[in-house]
């Protein structure tokens, strides 16, 4: 689906697992590089979610970054080290 165009020269964890990515990009960006589409999911329903917008209008790519939950992965850029995950549904509710 998306492939990358320049070699990554950095490593981030999301949910544990090891990630490839380019310090300064969008956090989304490396992500959906790395093949992994589902951000999170909605309280109503479960419904998977992933970024729609890219350009921070739609917050539906709304993950935790190094703790801090309610961060948007397209506004979000990619720091060495990183660990990023899906937020808990509670969190997303509140």
């Amino acid at each position: 689906m998306f492939q990358r165009t320049e070699p990554t020269d950095c490593t981030i964890t999301w949910q544990g697992r090891s990630i490839p990515a380019r310090a300064g990009e969008p956090l989304a960006a490396a992500l959906l590089a790395a093949g992994i589409t589902q951000f999170r999911t909605t309280v109503v329903s479960g419904a998977p979610r992933a970024p729609f917008c890219m350009m921070g209008s739609c917050f539906d790519c709304l993950v935790e970054v190094d703790g801090e939950q309610n961060r948007q992965a397209c506004m979000t850029l990619v720091a060495p080290g990183m660990a990023a995950g899906p937020m808990a549904p509670e969190v997303v509710g509140a």
